[in-house]
């Protein structure tokens, strides 16, 4: 499990991924509307009628085990001056996997990124705009960061292949006497790798 920290106009929320899925933490979020009462914030969130509706719909496209009757039963619920829904209770009546409720010092209310977009929304739509930007600020370094790893890996095969048909050229084909035969560093490797022999010339960019 990778966590981050996204700068959302100096607010510090964290995004964390696990198994390839991004959860975004609600309780950082909530912040923005009272810093003091997060667990109100968000309950009060979940407690609408449409919440609960984009909840169950999202559960019921994603996660093959949610409980559809406890699901029902919340929205009928929904709306009523007297109906109170807090995360941990959602969670444990419903298997929901979009919403996850961690203990501890570094814990909090955390949903998937698809859930947690709509929370923006709920708190404020310049709120969403500013969570948005900072997510795909993250994505763009992301993908830069992997397109250098992945140049710096060609450029060392690259390098590494050099030395090895050097190599081949210089200690093993002479001792062979293959020179005549061979054409290119990929004639080489056909003969070293596999045994063959070959008057055919195998161009180097088809290796």
């Amino acid at each position: 499990m990778s966590k981050t920290k996204l700068n959302v106009n100096e607010l510090e929320v964290v995004l964390y991924k696990q198994n390839e899925e991004e959860f975004i933490s609600l309780t950082d979020m909530a912040k923005f509307r009272d810093s003091e009462r997060t667990n109100y914030i968000i309950q009060n969130w979940m407690r609408t009628r449409s919440t609960i509706e984009f909840l169950g719909l999202w559960e019921q496209l994603k996660n093959p085990h949610f409980k559809s009757i406890e699901f029902d039963a919340f929205r009928n619920e929904s709306g009523s001056n007297s109906f109170t829904l807090t995360p941990k209770r959602w969670i444990e009546a419903t298997n929901s996997i979009g919403i996850i409720s961690k203990a501890g010092r570094y814990g909090g209310t955390f949903a998937h990124k698809d859930i947690a977009f709509e929370f923006a929304s709920w708190i404020s739509p310049t709120f969403k705009l500013y969570l948005i930007t900072e997510y795909q600020r993250l994505k763009e370094v992301e993908t830069n960061q992997y397109n250098l790893e992945w140049n710096v890996k060609r450029i060392l095969s690259k390098t590494n292949y050099y030395f090895h048909t050097e190599a081949i050229k210089n200690f093993i084909v002479p001792d062979k006497n293959y020179k005549n035969n061979l054409r290119s560093a990929n004639n080489i490797c056909l003969m070293v790798g596999f045994g063959v022999e070959t008057n055919i010339l195998v161009s180097d960019q088809n290796c």
